[in-house]
């Protein structure tokens, strides 16, 4: 197996850093602001790898945890906050629960309560970069790719091996940040120290500044770690006054929010909620921390140990430079502390502030027929492909239920076309509104399919587990089979409207009879085929779709042999009993389209 491009690209990346950093001839501060764009470059990817392997490692797992332990604000809280810590992603953690919420799993209180633990469980991306700017990990990283690159080769440990190569260009990148921030002697640049003391650091104007810095570097970035990473390189070494970096941190919470809010205006209602129930939080939190700023940091600078109060002039350089570089774990712990505060304030509040999300964002109205936008998948708001397969799964769900409603309206037109030529004047107009409404649905169900397996073949080019390689092969064949049934419908849509206004005669009692009989028939294989794509495999009894269409299968026989003799004993016309035959071979097709769909998903083939 081939060394996947992404690794050999930062390779190269690290060896041509380390080449920068042993030019001595070259204008050195050019190579600086280099080495501290690459490094903060591979801190993202390192961060971006890891979260993907442990994703595809426990991704599974954790979607049914996160489904099962939910019961209350406070192990939706406690669960937000150990899946985040496990993938290191609350990006991860909102889609997945806002795709529960769009499934009926979650009510959106739940989630409110899961995304509160997420922004507490993200909070150990700080813990783990503090370390890394205050220690000379840089050893741990060469045994960890050394490792990482034996396990990828081998199949069954590929994503251990990633997230070991995830972790080691983390790791990596922390040393050679912590070392250019070293290099670079910001705490003794004058020109530096002066541009931060032309700020007062007594004023709340300053405190402002600061935080809308941090909120728009954040957007700007699309990465509140790098920011985070740039806030610890300017503090630990002194530039940075302690309450100045702290509003850079309130900044960079807002503005990860400011983030999902924009990507979530092209989803759907729910998601919109959460993720305006994200910004709500930290904005809240912003808010009422601005109250008690400079109380509050105190406190976290004494748990860590960092004198406030020291000047350099005093203690002397040394001292002071030593006494600074505590101050990116005062950066952790004020974030951790933080978000542990305002959980526990708001979350006796979500009644009120799912109220609240729900009042400023209305679902939208719209014509179901005339509505061909899907409602889970969202281009741009999902940023995890195996989570995104979840999203797919939701939206052939409802695929699959809608083509349930498109037979139910065949049936009904079938019922219609029955009226006697008293009534048939009468009932021309609903039957041509139901021909027009299903004739709507057959187009739906062709953007629907070309949607889905688009969105399907994009994310199969991101790097995925084979489990979700399997699901997604499968998932294909789901929409193309789903599809199917929409063309026989229509099919046999078209059938009946050809009769109807043509001048064939009635179908006979008897036969109307045969159909409806048929019909319901198919519509139980359908109902299972919903109730197998609405919950869980394991549970499901495929006998059951098999013993259906056996019973379509004999039945469809029957009938055949049937409509022979009564064509032959001159019970009714051969043209009305091929148009009844062309609907009974229809809703036989539809059975097998049915069949083939419950074995997708059961992973039969």
């Amino acid at each position: 197996m081939l060394i996947e491009k992404k690794y050999v690209l930062f390779g190269i990346l690290n060896i041509i850093l380390y080449i920068c950093t042993q030019i001595k001839s070259i204008n050195m501060s050019i190579w600086v602001i280099f080495t501290l764009l690459g490094s903060l470059a591979l801190l993202m990817f390192g961060m971006k790898t890891m979260s993907e392997a442990l994703q595809k490692m426990a991704g599974p797992q954790l979607r049914h945890v996160l489904g099962a332990m939910t019961t209350n604000r406070f192990t939706g809280m406690l669960t937000g906050m150990l899946v985040t810590a496990s993938v290191q992603s609350s990006t991860a953690t909102t889609v997945m629960t806002v795709s529960f919420v769009n499934a009926g799993l979650l009510t959106l209180a739940q989630a409110i309560s899961v995304i509160m633990g997420a922004n507490i469980g993200t909070t150990l991306t700080a813990w783990i970069m503090s370390a890394g700017m205050s220690f000379d990990v840089s050893s741990l990283s060469y045994p960890a790719f050394f490792v990482g690159i034996i396990l990828i080769y081998q199949k069954r440990y590929r994503y251990i091996g990633d997230f070991l190569f995830g972790i080691a260009f983390l790791i990596f990148a922390l040393a050679v940040l912590r070392k250019t921030g070293q290099d670079m002697h910001l705490g003794e640049n004058q020109a530096v120290l002066d541009f931060f003391a032309s700020f007062d650091p007594n004023s709340f104007l300053t405190t402002l500044i600061f935080l809308v810095l941090g909120g728009i570097l954040t957007f700007c970035v699309q990465s509140s770690a790098a920011v985070m990473a740039i806030t610890m390189i300017l503090c630990s070494s002194g530039a940075l006054p302690i309450y100045q970096g702290i509003a850079l941190v309130m900044g960079e919470n807002i503005g990860t929010t400011v983030t999902s809010n924009l990507a979530a205006m092209s989803a759907n209602t729910q998601a919109r909620r959460a993720a305006l129930a994200h910004m709500f939080f930290n904005v809240f939190g912003v808010i009422w921390i601005l109250f008690v700023f400079r109380p509050f940091i105190d406190m976290v600078c004494g748990w860590v140990g960092y004198d406030v109060d020291m000047q350099k002039e005093v203690v002397g350089a040394s001292a002071y430079l030593a006494n600074s570089a505590k101050l990116s774990f005062v950066l952790a712990a004020f974030h951790t502390s933080f978000n542990v505060v305002n959980t526990f304030i708001l979350i006796w509040f979500i009644p009120q502030i799912e109220r609240f999300v729900c009042w400023v964002i209305k679902p939208k109205k719209v014509d179901e027929e005339e509505d061909f936008r899907l409602h889970f998948i969202t281009a741009g708001f999902m940023k995890t492909p195996e989570l995104s397969v979840l999203e797919a799964q939701k939206e052939i769900q409802q695929f699959s239920n809608r083509m349930q409603r498109m037979f139910g309206m065949v049936r009904e037109l079938l019922t219609l076309s029955s009226s006697s030529n008293s009534k048939k004047d009468n009932q021309a107009g609903d039957f041509n509104k139901l021909y027009t409404r299903i004739e709507k649905y057959e187009g739906i169900s062709d953007n629907m399919e070309l949607e889905i397996a688009n969105y399907l073949n994009s994310v199969s080019d991101a790097h995925l587990s084979d489990d979700t390689k399997g699901k997604i092969r499968a998932m294909l064949r789901e929409v193309s089979e789903l599809e199917s049934i929409g063309d026989a419908c229509f099919n046999m849509a078209r059938t009946i409207s050809r009769k109807y206004n043509g001048k064939e005669d009635h179908f006979i009692e008897r036969q109307y009879d045969h159909l409806h009989q048929m019909m319901e028939l198919t519509d139980q294989s359908l109902t299972q085929m919903n109730r197998l794509m609405g919950g869980r495999k394991e549970t499901f009894d495929v006998n059951r779709t098999f013993n259906i269409e056996n019973e379509i299968n004999n039945y469809r026989n029957q009938l055949k042999s049937q409509n022979i003799t009564d064509v032959n004993n001159r019970e009714y016309t051969y043209a009305v009993g091929t148009i009844y035959m062309d609907l009974i071979n229809e809703c036989e097709k539809l059975g097998d389209y049915v069949v083939n769909v419950v074995e997708a998903r059961m992973g039969i083939r």
